[in-house]
């Protein structure tokens, strides 16, 4: 099936016109084209930052289409670039990571190309631009009806580059080493932990669970809602990707609380206890 969209995001920004730039090389080759701009706001170089959003979009993207995603901080180097194909479409970016988290939850890879064909390429005055000079032409080239595997060989699904998610580690006592795996516009601080394993600790919606972070210890109740919050009164809430969030009402938790993504916050809920030394996030 011809793609007829394509799901846009990077760590471009919005200030220089790499952006719009990719998006006309598209155009060029594939006029009737949609392309959904998810971000492009990622923080610099930082690949995990892209894999964790777009691991929380691609479940809600139209079937069919192609996904473009461009973190580099490799690039011109010989990293790979590639297009992996699951149930649901195709995704294109570079293989450092970015691209694994939301293969895995579209089911894994059928097929794995790496983008070396030339004929495909645009003539590229230096090496820094893939995604306009590799990506976007590929993108383009699909959309307009070029097979994917004229773009180049196909690879081991296998050799693909894992992707850096961090996972809660659980304390002895009964405690969860989590992190803040993500900070949005209003706040909130999403905690890479599943609100199951809180309820496999003995917490309860609408009690209070003692958090840590830093040198702080606090405690936040367990609510359904953000207004459910009495004024300054930190939270847990159940964000909208199901997994738990320190929030406040109307007011930004991370800037409250001095917690930034990475930022190391322990979950301690009754019944539990930290134990001298918990173990912070781990790594698959």
């Amino acid at each position: 099936m011809t793609p007829s969209h394509c799901s846009f995001l990077s760590d471009y920004g919005s200030v220089d016109e790499f952006v719009g730039v990719c998006k006309s090389v598209m155009l060029g080759f594939a006029p009737d084209l949609r392309i959904v701009d998810l971000t492009h706001e990622i923080p610099p170089h930082d690949v995990k930052a892209g894999a964790l959003a777009l691991v929380r979009s691609v479940q809600y993207l139209p079937e069919g289409g192609v996904v473009l995603a461009v973190v580099d901080p490799g690039v011109g180097t010989d990293r790979r670039l590639v297009a992996v194909e699951v149930a649901q479409g195709v995704l294109l970016g570079p293989d450092n990571g970015l691209l694994a988290p939301a293969v895995a939850m579209l089911g894994g890879a059928e097929r794995v190309v790496s983008l070396a064909n030339t004929d495909y390429h645009l003539p590229s005055p230096g090496p820094t631009f893939a995604g306009r000079d590799v990506l976007a032409p590929a993108v383009g080239h699909l959309a307009a009806g070029v097979a994917l595997s004229e773009l180049g060989e196909e690879v081991d699904a296998a050799g693909l580059v894992p992707g850096l998610v961090s996972l809660p580690q659980h304390d002895e006592g009964g405690a969860i080493a989590g992190e803040v795996w993500w900070v949005d516009r209003f706040g909130n601080c999403q905690l890479n932990i599943d609100p199951e394993e809180l309820t496999a600790h003995g917490a309860v919606r609408g009690e209070p669970i003692e958090v840590r972070f830093g040198d702080q210890v606090r405690s936040a109740r367990w609510v359904d809602t953000y207004a459910d919050a009495k004024p300054s009164e930190l939270v847990l809430v159940i964000d909208s990707y199901g997994l738990t969030s320190l929030a406040l009402d109307r007011q930004s938790a991370a800037a409250a609380c001095h917690l930034r993504v990475g930022s190391a916050v322990t979950l301690v809920p009754p019944g539990a206890s930290v134990s001298d030394e918990p173990r912070g996030p781990d790594h698959p």
